[in-house]
């Protein structure tokens, strides 16, 4: 029996150092049939010029992680350049060899899901594989990491998979093994983080969602949800895309099998960082009118007033940037009326 197809989407923005690592580890897997899209967010550092560099062989990966494999090189690259005037993706189909990466060029960034829907579209258009999996830039992955989530995907309710997610600062320390959402204060928590791996989350189980770092989803069920909503444009999306596969029958499952190492918040940056902390606080607003509750969204309604004051005051103490008082202000504003 064949193994089932798998288009791995990348997503790179202005981060060519994590995104090299990345594909270096992808391209050291033992799961052998995939193929890789790389799709570019408008970067305006040199990050097209490294990538190029890095798929030539003229540019080596140092990692803790693994050895760099000079070998595997040079990797074809099949470059496209994407326009978003209407709508219209002018993109071309290629007799491609199997050693290759697809790398698509947008014209401006479109976030987390924009740019992640656009190889999505490449890939259901071009490749048909069997499962799409978005995988962040900021990640290392295991050897064995994709061919034990697919053995885990032959049952027809399950959708999507996720693999145990450790630091990448502290490999044997659990990022995410799962997650699950705070209905009332609209949070999505990572199920073990902080914590050592001592087999405590060694079982396959399902869960709310898997984090957006590594979300591996059948075909089917995109065919049948949708893509992911852009206008998210970062946090939330996955969540989101879950919950619709959730409406059409699917679960989640984690799989402890499967391991990567996560460089957590390398890009949006988490409530630390004015671009992460605007969109967290306007994204919650969109999530919990679309799916909450009644009771947990009054609830929520209630947590966000009282806190209106005390959090963002306190967030711009700790991390000593008075900026991030004026974004939350924005983005509650911005929340409260879309």
């Amino acid at each position: 029996m064949g193994r089932p197809r798998v288009s791995i989407v990348v997503l790179n923005w202005n981060g060519w150092e994590d995104t090299i690592e990345c594909l270096e580890s992808l391209f050291q897997i033992n799961y052998p049939n995939f193929d890789v899209i790389l799709v570019d967010n408008a970067s305006e550092d040199d990050s097209l010029e490294k990538i190029r560099d890095y798929c030539s062989g003229h540019l080596p990966v140092k990692s803790s992680f693994f050895n760099y494999n000079s070998h595997n090189k040079p990797i074809t690259v099949y470059e496209y350049y994407v326009t978003f005037k209407k709508d219209k993706r002018p993109l071309k189909n290629e007799n491609l060899t199997n050693k290759h990466i697809t790398l698509i060029k947008n014209s401006e960034n479109r976030g987390f899901p924009g740019g992640n829907n656009v190889g999505i579209e490449f890939a259901l258009e071009f490749f048909d594989p069997d499962y799409i999996l978005l995988l962040n830039n900021d990640t290392v992955v295991d050897e064995n990491f994709l061919g034990e989530l697919i053995k885990n995907g032959d049952s027809n309710d399950v959708g999507i998979l996720g693999p145990k997610i450790y630091f990448y600062d502290e490999p044997q320390t659990i990022w995410s093994a799962g997650c699950k959402i705070s209905w009332k204060l609209s949070r999505g928590i990572q199920i073990g983080t902080n914590e050592a791996d001592k087999g405590q989350y060694d079982e396959i189980k399902e869960v709310e969602y898997v984090s957006g770092s590594a979300f591996l989803i059948k075909t089917e069920v995109i065919k049948r949800i949708g893509l992911m909503d852009e206008e998210y444009f970062l946090y939330f999306e996955e969540s989101d895309w879950t919950l619709r596969a959730n409406q059409e029958g699917f679960k989640s499952l984690y799989i402890p099998t499967s391991h990567i190492w996560h460089k957590v918040s390398r890009s949006g940056g988490g409530i630390s960082n004015p671009i992460g902390l605007y969109y967290i606080t306007r994204n919650r607003w969109i999530f919990m009118r679309k799916w909450a509750k009644k009771s947990d969204y009054w609830y929520f309604i209630f947590y966000q007033i009282l806190g209106a004051l005390i959090f963002p005051l306190g967030l711009s103490v700790y991390y000593k940037n008075w900026s991030l008082f004026k974004v939350y202000y924005k983005a509650y504003y911005k929340g409260v009326t879309m």
